[in-house]
């Protein structure tokens, strides 16, 4: 019997056993409902070193998709020191980079929990380190960019001015017109998640309705954000559904052209 729907999901954290373990189910059951559901592949992002790590391994076991980073978090609960050793481990991953590995991410700027200005700084050093990274290896980038687009843009525009063309998803997005045309200026994919299922911000449902299909990808961060009707449960993959769904009907999109078409734009992003 023909699957409902043909997705890629584009950014999720099931390969971390700290999450996986709080399932009532198995990686493996999950893979497979998923699967089941329509959803033909996914990338396990990065978020550490360590995460990072397992991530390769994880997508190594299941014919699947990696990214490498450190967060913007990463940086108020980590000495500079541990962050050098750690970056060290994403560099050392992208020299001898393996083809799981298709993206550098999540990385970026959030200043919604970190008001600090020495904090900030220290987000934007890092994320710079990421974007040399990136433009080292010719990958894409997945950015998690929270209340500090301003400074996003600057920093990106700093670097194609330069000549390095950068390239990537913002993932998560829930901004408004105004980030939206930013991102869709300077080429970028946006990622949309559970969040649009049930944000009562009509400016970000307008943003979600005016994305280009050509610059939409999905995604579910499983395991959080779960999409509606699903809340109060831990987000699994094959969820992403619940998320496409809404999209279409927001949208007015027949779902199979929907799918169809961001899925053509994962593989785009990721090369795949």
């Amino acid at each position: 019997m023909a699957k409902p729907v043909q997705i890629i999901d584009t950014h999720c954290h099931i390969h971390e056993p700290w999450f996986a373990e709080k399932y009532d189910k198995s990686v493996d059951q999950l893979i497979e409902e998923a699967k089941d559901a329509g959803i033909i592949s996914f990338v396990s992002v990065g978020t550490s070193a360590e995460s990072s790590l397992l991530a390769v391994d994880f997508a190594k076991a299941h014919g699947t998709y990696a990214s490498l980073a450190l967060h913007p978090h990463e940086v108020s609960e980590k000495t500079p020191a541990i962050i050098d050793q750690e970056f060290a481990v994403l560099q050392e991953l992208a020299a001898g980079r393996p083809p799981e590995v298709v993206a550098i991410g999540e990385c970026g700027l959030d200043y919604f929990y970190h008001k600090k200005t020495e904090v900030q700084a220290a987000q934007q050093a890092l994320f710079r380190r990421h974007l040399d990274l990136a433009v080292l290896h010719d990958l894409p980038l997945i950015f998690h960019i929270r209340d500090a687009f301003a400074d996003f843009f600057a920093i990106i525009d700093e670097y194609n001015q330069k000549g390095s063309k950068i390239r990537g998803v913002v993932h998560s997005f829930t901004a408004e017109m105004g980030e939206l045309e930013g991102c869709l200026e300077r080429d970028f994919f946006l990622g949309i998640n559970g969040i649009m299922t049930f944000t009562k911000n009509e400016d970000q449902l307008k943003a979600a309705q005016a994305i280009p299909r050509s610059k939409l990808v999905f995604e579910t961060d499983a395991p959080f954000l779960t999409p509606k009707p699903f809340r109060g449960k831990m987000c699994e993959i094959r969820h992403i559904v619940e998320t496409v769904k809404f999209m279409s009907e927001l949208r007015n999109e027949p779902l199979e052209e929907l799918t169809a078409a961001t899925t053509v734009n994962a593989r785009e992003l990721f090369k795949l």
